[in-house]
């Protein structure tokens, strides 16, 4: 199936499905995000930016959220 004819059959639904689609959309989109994280701390891809948060840390150059 083609993004077109998805796009399509989307138009087609009723309001309560459409909104049913769209937390699914969501909540799927998260976990992409959530396993694209878990592959980029695993992979070292973040260990720089974790560094510089400690060193800040560290230094007292952090607030509490």
């Amino acid at each position: 199936m083609s993004v077109q004819e998805i796009e399509t059959a989307i138009t087609q639904l009723s309001d309560n499905e459409f909104w049913k689609l769209s937390d699914w959309l969501i909540d799927y989109r998260n976990q992409l995000w959530d396993k694209q994280i878990e592959e980029d701390v695993n992979a070292g891809r973040l260990d720089a930016l974790l560094d510089e948060a400690d060193e800040e840390y560290e230094k007292g150059l952090t607030k509490p959220l």
